[in-house]
């Protein structure tokens, strides 16, 4: 704990501690495996896998399933997180026919790099059912933009800019769930269902309509966002939803009691920045209160089809509490150094020039 409250920003500690740098000129081949819904690393594996495909001429490939951190060595039946069902006996498929296969190629049989498995095999988590494909992100995609509009819109024309504020009460912050009781380590609310959150006025809602056509999105989602504040400091989240229509099908039994999929708001992916590291992690600066600011939030990769029927949604908020500590809103070098003073209320804004790029299956 008191490395943190010394180094609280990415300086030469936290460098020389890097694995990723070090992911280069691999020999054995690698199989790198994560969760799609990790809470925990999802960061880890998607970064592993890339760093050694840009640094090294091994055999690599990647797994992501519908799992949680560690799932994917666990045999459950139902594979379940949180409210939502996402197959059976999906870790045991795994087990027995991509991991082991993986292992009696390069430990018992030949060794070489005809295995007969794909380079990446990845989980749709919006269609349910298991992809594969010769690189990760897949070649068939393209990157496409929607921007954040007025009227609560997602909409891919850019429109004439104006800004949209909302009041960032620090004393009322936006929970990460709308469940009371809350756990050490939160998985569930990584597929929460968002309706709790979008109903407040301090976050921003942006959706398209009820989509005419299946859409998958299949790589990183880059939110390019441009914001002001009468503070110095603020946090900002994106959460990419998918928003389901009304006549969803009612066959979850793991789904909490006060709520079904009819309108659920599946969180798919989700990412927060502190506002003073939006230009370096090492280096960090106050805004400007009242000035138009750049802020870009990278969400990790995502494999999820939005179907005909459902909506494409954005939220924007600036609170995201107890899992990302509160911000004073006022400036400081360091967090643990914050007094009661710098807690502030401040008003936020965010334009309608921002953008969100998706990548998009052709």
């Amino acid at each position: 704990m008191e490395q943190l409250k010394t180094h609280v920003t990415y300086d030469e500690f936290w460098q020389s501690r890097d694995v990723i740098q070090h992911l280069k000129d691999i020999k054995p081949a690698t199989m790198i495996v994560g969760g799609l819904f990790d809470a925990e690393d999802l960061y880890g594996p998607f970064n592993t896998y890339k760093s050694i495909e840009e640094n090294s001429e091994n055999y690599n490939t990647v797994v992501f399933g519908p799992w949680s951190h560690g799932d994917w060595a666990r045999n459950s039946t139902r594979q379940v997180i949180g409210n939502i069902h996402f197959g059976d006996s999906i870790s045991d498929y795994f087990q027995k026919n991509i991991e082991t296969k993986f292992f009696n190629h390069f430990l018992k049989g030949r060794g070489d790099k005809n295995t007969d498995l794909p380079e990446a095999y990845v989980y749709d988590t919006g269609k349910k059912e298991w992809n594969s494909y010769a690189v990760w992100p897949p070649k068939n995609s393209e990157k496409q933009t929607f921007y954040l509009a007025d009227n609560q819109e997602l909409t891919s024309e850019k429109g004439k800019e104006i800004g949209i504020q909302f009041i960032s009460n620090i004393k009322k912050p936006v929970p990460y769930s709308e469940d009371i009781k809350t756990v050490f380590t939160p998985r569930k609310y990584m597929t929460d269902d968002q309706r709790f959150a979008a109903r407040r006025s301090d976050v921003l809602v942006f959706e398209t309509a009820a989509l005419e056509n299946d859409i998958t999105l299949s790589g990183a989602v880059l939110a390019k966002l441009q914001v002001a504040t009468t503070g110095t400091a603020a946090d900002w989240i994106v959460k990419v939803v998918d928003v389901h229509p009304a006549d969803s099908e009612e066959n979850n039994k793991e789904m909490q009691n006060h709520l079904k999929m009819s309108n659920y708001h599946l969180m798919v992916r989700s990412e927060v920045m502190r506002g003073k590291f939006r230009n370096s992690f090492t280096y960090p600066e106050p805004f400007i209160p009242n000035k138009k600011t750049a802020v870009t939030i990278k969400l990790q990769d995502v494999h999820h089809t939005f179907k005909k029927g459902h909506k494409l949604q954005i939220q924007v908020q600036s609170t995201w509490f107890p899992l990302i500590d509160l911000n004073p809103q006022t400036y400081v070098d360091n967090i643990f150094k914050a007094k009661a003073e710098d807690f502030k209320t401040q008003t936020h804004t965010v334009f309608t020039s921002s953008e969100i790029e998706f990548t998009v299956l052709k």
